[in-house]
């Protein structure tokens, strides 16, 4: 360790405790009640934050002040934190821990900067316990260890990271952006091509061109997994990419038994998520079964593929199976709705002359994808390692 640093545990220069158990209320009939899910990308709208009943004596014990931090203990989020900072009249709820510092030498916003490290990732990881969601207590945040510089270096430090982390939050936004952007283009490509009509186009609905089933799933499922050489394809979402055309592999597999019970696609059949993120279109280039989360289309006409798998991505399409969708939380489209769904088909040589544009534009969006993916992955290393070389003295 770098010469006049320390390594400190947490629970010795910091208090450290539990939230406030109580149902939120959207009714003003107390202070502000800051619970996990308030926390977003490390900062707080106290103007969306409910309120809570609370005595005057426990409204003293979790009260939140300014250099507080707050950190998550349970769930999908154990671990991130959030520094306090001018909050109004505030508590703070139980799946949440406080930690306030009491050492005056050291600085709420680089122990902050020290809850970003891989190395405190790492330890959360480590220590996360308990339900299936896993958890991190006040004991084991208590006994985690923190290198101490003097205070005068904490400032240099902690004022390197605000001004070098500013910039890479800048260029991440930027690289968004222009993410966001490529994938827009290819929309609005895809919109324009499909309403402006030449000669020769028809319009026809889906189950006019395509054979258009429901997949089916044996039930209770699990007692139908296999890793037995006779199992079958199992295809699911997960077995697809985001944005992603192809369903090439399957993570699990069903025995023949289960298979009797659900439906078979071929390599070459179009599959449809019918629930959830609904709609979303994939060209089999396996066989297997599929579940009722699931349609198969089988084309009985004479259609491109590549122009199929375009038109069922595009908005004009894409729009009518979400006025289609029912259901106030899960989303879902019944086949007989599906069907009715309706598709500009141009002659058949158009339609490869189509695919053909959409291919290459799709191609250009993927290497566009790409350069920007890989500049986000550059940025967020080199925030990784600015925090390293900030913690290990070299900075």
């Amino acid at each position: 360790m770098k010469k006049g640093w320390e390594t400190k545990e947490l629970a010795g220069v910091s208090a450290i405790n539990y939230g406030y158990t109580e149902s939120a209320s959207s009714e003003p009939v107390g202070p502000r009640f800051l619970r996990i899910t308030d926390i977003q990308e490390d900062r707080v709208d106290w103007e969306s934050v409910p309120y809570c009943k609370i005595e005057s004596a426990d409204l003293l014990k979790y009260r939140l002040a300014s250099g507080d931090i707050v950190f998550a203990r349970t769930g999908a989020t154990t671990g991130k934190s959030c520094l306090v900072d001018e909050p109004p009249e505030a508590v703070f709820a139980s799946y949440l821990i406080r930690l306030r510092l009491l050492d005056k030498k050291l600085l709420p916003k680089f122990v902050l900067l020290f809850f970003q490290t891989a190395g405190y990732w790492q330890s959360i990881k480590d220590g996360s316990s308990g339900s299936a969601q896993g958890g991190f207590n006040a004991t084991k945040l208590g006994a985690l260890t923190i290198p101490v510089p003097p205070l005068p270096e904490q400032q240099r430090i902690v004022g390197i990271l605000d001004e070098a982390f500013a910039g890479i939050a800048t260029a991440k936004a930027n690289a968004e952006k222009n993410l966001q952007n490529a994938r827009a283009l290819f929309d609005s490509h895809l919109h324009s091509i499909f309403t402006q009509r030449g000669d020769g186009w028809v319009n026809r609905t889906l189950d006019q061109v395509c054979i258009v089933e429901r997949g089916s799933s044996p039930r209770p499922i699990k007692e139908y997994f296999t890793t037995e050489p006779d199992g079958v394809n199992w295809i699911k979402i997960g077995d697809t990419e985001e944005g992603g055309k192809y369903v090439h592999t399957t993570a699990q597999k069903i025995t023949p038994e289960g298979a009797k019970q659900s439906r078979l696609v071929k390599e070459g059949d179009f599959i449809l998520t019918n629930s959830m993120s609904y709609g979303r279109p994939y060209i089999m280039k396996t066989s297997g079964y599929i579940h009722d989360g699931w349609f198969v289309l089988r084309l009985n006409m004479a259609i491109d593929t590549d122009y199929f798998y375009y038109l069922l991505s595009s908005p004009i399409v894409q729009l009518q199976f979400a006025s289609l969708a029912s259901g106030s939380v899960v989303k879902n489209i019944s086949g007989d709705l599906v069907k009715k769904a309706v598709l500009p088909i141009p002659p058949l040589k158009q339609q490869h002359i189509i695919a053909e544009k959409l291919l290459a534009m799709a191609e250009e969006t993927k290497r566009l994808e790409s350069i920007y993916q890989q500049k986000l992955a550059a940025l967020e290393a080199l925030k990784k390692s600015l925090l390293h070389q900030a913690f290990s003295g070299a900075l």
